[in-house]
């Protein structure tokens, strides 16, 4: 690591703290009658502008002041993407205090050890979620006030949660002027926690200054591409990792949002993409099939939707294709992680690529993608030693940045990196452009005897069958190779396909010893909180089966 200097002379600018509170005051100001559109619970559709949200969030701010909160006090939010949750994500960064958003699908355990962990004094949640609410009031006597988002007529009849707050009436009872006060820019703006799928969850602790510089970065070109031309259309949850950012790059750039709320069926996003003209969206994969599947059975098409992020989990090559080919919208992988803010990489074409004949632009579509700037990334072997950026040398992933963490909440500081990395837990290779292909999580990968199969690679390929609609591969002990790949499958419906029919669709895409042992069709593939393949749950489930069979 290079050494810091202290230069003797400073730049003659203005120097204002990069703070959260800025966006929503800029959005206000200059884009005051562009609209925020919410899908409710109950499926009716919420509508009002950036102007009306920056009036609403001061009256939150004012009301959470009068609880008697520090600078630096956590306030969770157990919330859908819709307008009042969108308004706690200004108001509690914004007036100093800490977003600790929760994951509502994760285990009732593991919500209130994060609520306890985070030590939240105030808890704002969707009726939706009264259930965890509760839980969280049972067990952590510190979170002292509760906030239902609901209108006053939608308050629930009977709750154990002593003196609940209606929302609405919370908000009413404040001002709507409100002076957002200046602070560090280092200071905490917001509190997320991974998904704890292999032990109890870690608090991510991000800065006004790293979700500021994150912001901007995700607007770029070559990252998000955001402009106050799009209409955007978040379907990662508010919960999981800000969102990816966007409800703070949307106000940033002054463009239309398209908040989801929890329908996420095919015919809900329909309505909403195509009604509302959106332009973008991002979430993982497994959300995307319902919508394909809707507008297939009834020959649809879009009429603004022109692009969208998938990460969480590889893109499968076939819906990739379908999106592209069939609709008319550009699939960019991204890759990232909580820990990052979470923007990594994203694989935009660069001017170099134009040329490039088809199957080649193909091939680096299904890449992870290219760091955004501020990002930097180094590949390492098991030893530690560099390895080169070759697009086929397999490696461990390491990154640096100013949205990377140093280390998790209530630990070292530093604690998290490896001589000033961050080890981040991918087996990938990197080209000699710096586009990275995500092989594996270190995790995930399947080692038979000496050589290495890609269970994504495996599962990619599967699902480029018509028949199948869902595929993950698993490694499963074995007593000669270690581990031999199993491949989990969920048929369409209607589909009649066999394990012959699918050994033999792969036996010429895959190399012989990549092939899977067994072929499993199921009706339900195990899912996580973000939606994402929880592989260490079908582990558990088909290694009994395997050596049963065995």
């Amino acid at each position: 690591m290079s050494d810091y200097v202290q230069s003797p002379i400073s730049g003659r600018t203005m120097n204002r703290p990069l703070l959260i509170s800025s966006l929503i005051k800029n959005a206000a100001r200059y884009f005051s009658d562009v609209e925020i559109v919410s899908r409710m619970s109950d499926g009716t559709v919420h509508r009002y502008t950036y102007g009306d949200c920056h009036a609403r969030a001061q009256r939150l701010a004012n009301a959470l002041a009068q609880l008697g909160l520090s600078i630096g006090d956590r306030v969770a939010t157990l919330g859908w993407n819709n307008y009042r949750h969108f308004e706690a994500y200004f108001a509690i960064p914004g007036s100093g205090l800490v977003l600790n958003t929760i994951n509502p699908r994760l285990h009732a355990d593991q919500i209130t050890y994060i609520a306890d962990h985070a030590e939240a004094k105030c808890v704002l949640f969707d009726l939706s979620f009264l259930e965890q609410a509760e839980a969280i009031a049972a067990q952590c006597p510190g979170a002292a006030t509760f906030v239902a988002m609901c209108a006053a007529s939608e308050m629930p009849e009977r709750t154990s949660i002593s003196n609940l707050i209606c929302y609405e009436d919370f908000i009413a009872a404040a001002s709507d002027t409100y002076g957002w006060p200046e602070f560090d820019e280092t200071a905490a703006s917001a509190l997320c926690y991974t998904s704890g799928t292999t032990g109890n969850p870690k608090g991510v602790l991000y800065s006004h200054r790293s979700t500021m510089i994150h912001s901007y970065a995700e607007v770029m070109p070559d990252a998000f591409n955001i402009s106050s031309r799009d209409v955007i259309m978040p379907v990662v949850p508010m919960y999981h990792s800000n969102a990816w950012g966007l409800p703070y790059a949307s106000a940033l750039a002054g463009a239309k949002l398209v908040l989801p709320g929890p329908m996420m069926d095919g015919k809900s996003l329909y309505e909403l993409i195509d009604g509302e003209g959106v332009t973008f969206s991002a979430g993982v994969p497994t959300v995307w099939n319902g919508l394909l599947d809707y507008i297939k059975a009834r020959e649809l098409s879009f009429t603004t939707f022109k692009r969208m992020n998938i990460g969480g989990s590889a893109c499968p090559t076939a819906m990739m294709n379908t999106f592209r080919h069939t609709h008319g919208v550009d699939v960019i992988h991204a890759w990232g992680m909580t820990e990052m803010s979470p923007m990594g990489t994203i694989c935009t074409l660069q001017g170099r690529h134009a040329d490039l004949p088809e199957a080649d632009i193909q091939t680096l579509r299904e890449t992870q993608g290219h760091p955004v700037f501020g990002v930097d990334m180094l590949l390492l072997d098991d030893q530690g030693v560099e390895l080169p950026w070759d697009g086929k040398t397999t490696g461990n992933l390491f990154v640096k940045g100013p949205w990377v963490i140093d280390s998790y909440f209530k630990h070292p500081v530093g604690s998290a990196l490896e001589d000033g990395w961050l080890p981040t837990g991918d087996v990938v290779t990197i080209n000699s452009q710096g586009y990275i292909k995500i092989m594996d999580r270190s995790k995930d990968i399947i080692k038979s005897g000496d050589e290495w199969i890609s269970s994504i690679e495996v599962e990619n390929i599967a699902q480029l069958h018509e028949d199948v609609h869902q595929a993950a591969c698993i490694g499963i002990p074995h007593p000669k190779w270690g581990e031999r790949p199993v491949l989990v499958v969920i048929a369409r419906a209607e589909a009649e396909i066999s394990k012959d029919d699918l050994l033999a669709f792969l036996e010429d895409r895959i190399a012989k010893w990549w092939m899977p042992d067994d072929i499993h069709f199921v009706d339900t593939i195990d899912l996580g909180p973000t939606g994402k393949v929880l592989k260490n749950k079908l582990r558990d489930r088909f290694a009994k089966v395997e050596s049963t069979a065995t």
